[in-house]
C-alpha cells in the first residue's frame, strides 16, 4: 500500500531542507517490519512543494509501525512542523496490475 501526502515548505524554508529530515526519518522508518521504501518528488513548477510516498507491505504493517518506531522519528517530524505544511492525501492499495515499459525492471 502507498501512503501519500503533500509537503509545502513555508516561506524562508526550502523543500531541500525538509528533504534532509525526510531522509533521516525514512532511514529509521525503513527498519520497521513491512516498510518497503519512501520517495519524495518535487512538484513541477513549484519548488516549495513535494509529493511524499511511503510504501508498505500492508495497511496493517504501516499502522503497527507507529507503535514500533523510535522516538527519534517523532522528534524529526515534530521539528519540521514550524517550517512545512503537510496535507495527507490518502492511503492507496498497491495495484493488481501495472503497465511498465519493456526495459523497466
Amino acid at each position: 500500500m502507498h501512503y501519500l501526502f503533500e509537503v509545502t515548505a513555508k516561506p524562508g524554508y526550502s523543500i531541500e531542507q525538509y528533504a534532509e529530515s525526510w531522509v533521516r526519518a525514512s532511514e529509521l522508518i525503513q527498519r520497521a517490519p513491512g516498510a518497503q521504501g519512501t520517495r519524495l518528488h518535487r512538484k513541477i513548477g513549484d519548488e516549495r512543494t513535494a509529493l511524499a510516498i511511503a510504501t508498505w507491505k500492508s495497511k496493517a504493517a504501516r499502522d503497527a509501525s507507529q507503535a514500533l518506531l523510535p522516538g527519534a522519528v517523532q522528534k524529526i517530524i515534530e521539528a519540521q512542523v514550524p517550517f512545512v505544511e503537510i496535507r495527507f492525501i490518502g492511503e492507496f492499495e498497491a495495484p493488481d496490475w501495472e503497465v511498465l515499459p519493456p526495459d523497466w525492471q
